[in-house]
């Protein structure tokens, strides 16, 4: 199949809200964060932007919705800009194969969580963020209002408390952690700005739009360079492998493209040198990834030819 030209990305979206509208069993909203649980699972949005910023979409693509775990592809980038490869010495490259917030394998691999994507890695990425800005889910928040140019973009603090509320599970990563010295800032304070950093509110046609960088290699959507070349390769790579928690194997088999996905239902998606989708339906499977995301994914790139492999 030949790849499709960009102008023709409407039609596809068209299509596949077409089936994903026929499509029964949406999966079901998260229910462990109650401010989420509510959520209605057959809400379906998605945008694709070209590198240029045009973007398309269908459905609630404009709507907003809680970001949850899409915040740390964000700010593993703005860590990773500043300090580098000495990242890679407090927290792995690797898939887990356990779930998001397992503490299993912190114990025997020294308080080194596995990867970025899973929340015991997010914690060690927001608290070097942290260190180096003193304010990591403001530093967060303005990148997405610039990404985006979305002024609007703001913290859902419902959404926030609630977490906090139900956070003992990230509380007791965060300690295990600072037991090993892998966390620097106090625990209180990083899980506040963890917090708030997975609570961000934006739509389809936010994130689309935001994520542009890692499809330009780096380059900001002000024609700044954020990453090396090889710092977006390195974060499209992990979300390749590690992206949709301990599904990634299938999402890589089914939707051949990096992606990140969060309990909020969404899920971001990288065409290095082409363009990036954001895709938003809050009914998740057993794994924690939208069961209608992941289906519209599979069909896009089927349908265009659009993959990494």
């Amino acid at each position: 199949m030949m790849p499709i030209m960009c102008s023709q990305f409407q039609p596809v979206l068209d299509r596949v809200l077409s089936e994903i509208e026929r499509t029964p069993g949406r999966g079901r909203a998260a229910d462990y964060i109650p401010a989420l649980a509510a959520c209605d699972p057959r809400s379906f949005g998605m945008a694709v932007a070209e590198l240029d910023g045009t973007v398309y979409g269908v459905g609630d693509w404009r709507a907003p919705f809680s970001t949850q775990s899409l915040t740390k592809v964000f700010t593993l980038a703005l860590d990773l800009a500043r300090e580098g490869d000495e990242l890679w010495e407090h927290v792995g490259r690797e898939p887990s194969g356990n779930p998001f917030n397992s503490l299993v394998q912190l114990e025997y691999e020294n308080g080194i969580p596995r990867n970025p994507f899973i929340n015991a890695g997010a914690l060690v990425v927001t608290d070097r963020l942290h260190s180096r800005t003193a304010d990591a889910a403001g530093e967060l928040l303005s990148f997405l209002r610039e990404e985006s140019g979305n002024p609007d973009l703001d913290f859902d603090e419902e959404v926030a408390a609630s977490e906090a509320a139900h956070g003992d599970r990230n509380a007791a990563l965060a300690h295990f952690m600072a037991a090993y010295g892998n966390i620097d800032n106090d625990i209180p304070a990083l899980l506040d700005q963890y917090f708030r950093q997975c609570s961000v509110r934006a739509s389809c046609a936010d994130l689309a739009l935001a994520t542009g960088f890692l499809a330009r290699h780096g380059i900001r959507a002000d024609g700044t360079r954020l990453l090396t070349r090889s710092q977006a390769k390195q974060i499209n790579a992990i979300m390749l492998t590690c992206g949709t928690y301990d599904a990634a194997g299938d999402f890589a088999y089914r939707v051949g493209l990096p992606g990140k996905s969060g309990v909020g239902g969404g899920i971001i998606a990288v065409v290095p040198g082409r363009c990036t989708l954001c895709v938003w339906s809050p009914g998740l499977d057993e794994r924690g990834n939208s069961v209608a995301g992941v289906a519209a994914l599979d069909r896009f790139t089927t349908l265009t030819g659009l993959s990494v492999f």
